[in-house]
């Protein structure tokens, strides 16, 4: 089959990003939160913020910490177009992080008092280190690809046999649905060192930031990856790589980041706290309805939120046309009526649910023992406060839902 039509050969690959977090192992995560903590970065209380220091406080000051990606896209529309400030909540500009585990750090540390992760991770934080973070509301949902060198000539998940995949975090919706699409062709996640050999039905996989990662696929480091926007555009525009599918054609309107904050905060301060959700509903019904007016006005081209020009930041919100994307056949149901990205807030327990009981299933470097011990059902209704988001839905109509009679209940299609 012919290679995409979208392949520049000469633009400009993405220069790499040596500072950017790695990545780490749940291992290492632990060691850093010990590390930090000795240095003094944590209250006495372990990585949780006392209640007493919320409820002395008076209304805060909105910290947002966030990740270079258009997952964060409801966090900055909600500054950049003043939806804060009509709630009444004084905001300062959002402070752009790197990493993960810087991000995570600064969150613990109560540096931020909002932020978005990637799915897993407030999973890890709760159940592994009784952190009190509660997710509020999904960020986004979809927004992800498997992005393939053109050297491959890789058409399918089968052709992915003895390649080299990066994936931005062991604990990331990225690495539970590449393994998802992997073990369905038959083939084997493995984590191995650099030079050492692969199975024929193995496919090591390796962490990587993904600001990298257009830049080693330009040079043949990795065969491919797995990452949020807009660095799945990037790869195409920049580094002249395909996408061999959208997650989103995986797992229909599946969540990635969640809006999280500290649970002791919610509680000192619900009236604050439902003006916060105010304010990033109302984001979402503007990011989703504004999508080409929303990438400009994120990218470097335009408030700078985003390091990326216009044409990347547009391509990876907009750009789902199947026709473009027959070769290889990326997207495979168009009939869900999906965007390449979609904004939408309500946090579905059958997702939750869903993603635990795959990341039992999921390989990660470090020990999962305490995944093995959780109950879906009880982590769908122990780890989100979705009472918040739900009356602001109410109050703020118009974002993008699924085609259910109940607005609030789903059931997960998942098509591998």
């Amino acid at each position: 089959m012919s290679d995409s039509s979208h392949h520049h050969d000469g633009d400009q690959v993405l220069p790499t990003c040596e500072s950017c977090d790695t990545g780490l192992s749940r291992r290492d995560f632990m060691r850093d939160i010990v590390a930090a903590t000795s240095a003094g970065m944590f209250t006495a209380g372990g990585l949780g913020l006392s209640r007493q220091a919320f409820a002395e406080e008076e209304d805060p000051v909105l910290r947002i910490g966030y990740i270079p990606i258009v997952d964060a896209a409801v966090l900055l529309v909600a500054h950049a177009r003043g939806y804060f400030e009509e709630e009444g909540v004084k905001a300062e500009r959002p402070t752009l992080i790197r990493g993960w585990s810087p991000l995570v750090e600064g969150f613990a540390s109560g540096k931020f008092n909002l932020v978005h992760f990637l799915k897993p991770i407030p999973i890890w934080m709760r159940y592994s280190n009784d952190f009190p973070v509660k997710v509020m509301s999904w960020a986004h949902v979809n927004g992800s690809a498997v992005v393939v060198g053109r050297h491959t000539n890789a058409e399918e998940f089968a052709d992915l046999a003895g390649t080299q995949i990066a994936v931005p975090y062991w604990y990331s919706m990225h690495n539970v649905v590449l393994q998802m699409g992997l073990r369905q062709a038959g083939l084997t996640p493995v984590i191995k060192g650099q030079g050492e050999p692969l199975g024929a039905k193995e496919v090591n996989l390796q962490i990587m930031p993904p600001p990298d990662m257009p830049a080693a696929l330009a040079a043949r480091k990795i065969d491919g990856y797995i990452v949020a926007e807009p660095f799945n555009a990037a790869g195409e525009l920049l580094a002249g790589g395909k996408v061999l599918r959208f997650t989103g054609d995986m797992w229909k309107n599946h969540p990635c980041c969640v809006v999280c904050m500290n649970e002791n905060q919610v509680a000192a301060k619900p009236v604050w706290t439902q003006k916060v959700m105010n304010a990033l509903v109302r984001a979402q019904n503007d990011a989703q309805q504004n999508k080409a007016e929303v990438a400009r006005l994120l990218s470097r081209d335009g408030e700078g939120y985003l390091p990326m020009p216009a044409n990347v930041v547009e391509r990876a919100m907009t750009h789902y046309n199947p026709g473009d994307y027959e070769h290889p056949d990326a997207i495979r149901h168009p009939d869900w009526h999906t965007g390449r990205v979609d904004f939408r807030s309500w946090p579905y327990p059958s997702a939750t649910r869903f993603i635990v009981e795959q990341m039992k299933d999921t390989l990660v470097s470090g020990d999962t023992g305490f995944l093995q011990a959780l109950d879906p059902d009880f982590v769908a209704g122990d780890l989100v406060d979705d009472r918040f988001v739900r009356k602001s839905l109410i109050a703020f109509p118009g974002g993008k839902r699924d085609d259910d009679e109940d607005p609030f209940v789903r059931e997960e299609v998942i098509r591998v």
